[in-house]
């Protein structure tokens, strides 16, 4: 029995019918190789996770070093050297003096444990997102996600959530145009505090970038006006740097970007550990201080071996400059791939920071009618020339560039210019 009848047979639909027709049996650096010997330059990074690229030797070295010492101890419960330093290190890279960490296994129980923080910091209960943020897909992330196609058939959802205009410029919910929109979007936050809550919100929640709503990157300003409107409400900014963290914006962490974006609570996960499952929150003081024991746990949380991992990441992605190879490698992919906006018909906007890129697929360049059966096509032929990349978006219209941050120049330029023929031709 092959692979994909082995998922026919064994795994939910919501897996097995839903996953691309290329069996990964091996990876090294941006290669993955299928079942039949097929190599595929990726460019989606196992959706933005290995930044470091696929089985980095020093990463994989201090994995097994860790593995011949100790696997599981419940490092909530016994204190583990590997867990420790860790922390110390996240702590001595982190922005806005973010200091004390708690460990999970994910993305989403990041978020989970970043808004109950939160909360107890606060003594409140209500939270605000954005719309087509996404968050997560437990109930309580999907409860702040603002897309209902990853809510659909789940409700009723957490009460106490509003959400505000997404700082989405191609498409501005509130129908204005940067710069002269005077950042509304951000300003109408304020509205949201006072029309959808009872003005006991505990954090504002978003993503540097909206990754899974399309890579929308809010306009520099945006945050600096959206955080004071929070804190002057005495409320917390919650930064879901699951996707944007660990270099993949050219920053180490998106945050960085955004004068006055400065977090009290930061979730990470994806890049944190060059593919071993871990997610992490990080909390300035005193808001870390508001959890006592038995608050909060999490069994597999902190695993030795995806700490060290995690540690061996962080010293390939400073020593090996990665970060800086994003924002050289991005700059140079979005100033061409830009160009697309004129030469293909299909290419309505090109947006994204480092190597965070995402090319919305559209109709019709005056309705800005989405595509999603054309990005489809577009990742399928990409896929034919052996090259993989996503697709997302709120519409499922935007292909997604998101490429291990040890991309080649040379590498840049034959998915750049598979793109540029693949939408020549449709």
């Amino acid at each position: 029995m092959d692979t994909r009848e082995r998922y026919r047979q064994f795994l939910l639909p919501v897996v097995a019918d839903g996953v691309e027709p290329v069996v990964v049996v091996s990876g090294k650096g941006r290669t993955v190789v299928d079942d039949q010997g097929k190599s595929y330059l990726d460019c989606f990074s196992g959706i933005s996770v290995v930044n470091a690229g696929h089985g980095h030797p020093r990463i994989l070295d201090a994995a097994r070093a860790q593995l011949e010492k100790l696997v599981h101890a419940a490092s909530c419960v016994y204190p583990v050297p590997v867990v420790g330093e860790l922390a110390e290190r996240l702590a001595g890279v982190a922005p806005n003096e973010l200091r004390k960490s708690f460990f999970g296994n994910s993305g989403a129980e990041a978020i989970e444990g970043s808004i109950r923080l939160a909360k107890q910091a606060t003594k409140r209960h209500e939270l605000v997102a954005l719309g087509f943020g996404f968050h997560g897909r437990t109930i309580g992330t999907l409860s702040l996600t603002g897309n209902r196609g990853r809510k659909r058939e789940n409700g009723p959802y957490l009460p106490g959530i509003g959400f505000g205009p997404a700082p989405y410029c191609y498409r501005c919910p509130l129908k204005l145009e940067y710069p002269s929109c005077d950042l509304a979007c951000a300003r109408a936050l304020k509205d949201v505090i006072q029309q959808q809550t009872s003005g006991d919100v505990a954090a504002f929640v978003a993503e540097p970038v909206l990754g899974e709503g399309g890579i929308i990157v809010p306009p520099k300003e945006y945050f600096d006006v959206a955080v004071r409107i929070f804190h002057d409400e005495g409320a917390l900014f919650v930064a879901d740097e699951v996707q944007t963290g660990f270099g993949r914006t050219g920053r180490l962490f998106g945050v960085e970007h955004f004068p006055g974006a400065a977090p009290d609570v930061m979730a990470m996960a994806k890049g944190i550990a060059a593919g071993f499952p871990l997610g992490a929150f990080i909390a300035r003081e005193p808001v870390s201080e508001a959890m006592r024991p038995g608050d909060h746990l999490s069994t597999f949380g902190g695993n030795p071996v995806s700490c060290a991992a995690a540690i061996a990441n962080l010293d390939v992605l400073r020593e090996e400059k990665l970060v800086e190879n994003s924002a050289s490698r991005g700059r140079a992919l979005l100033e061409r791939l830009g160009r697309l906006k004129e030469s293909a018909r299909l290419a309505g906007d090109v947006r994204g920071l480092g190597l965070m890129i995402g090319v919305e697929l559209v109709l019709d360049k005056k309705t800005k009618e989405p595509a999603p059966k054309e990005a489809k096509a577009v990742r399928a032929a990409m896929r034919e020339r052996g090259i993989l990349v996503g697709v997302g978006g709120i519409y499922g219209n935007v292909v997604r560039l998101q490429p291990p941050l040890s991309i080649t120049p040379e590498e840049c330029d034959r998915a750049a210019s598979a793109l540029e023929e693949v939408l020549s031709k449709m």
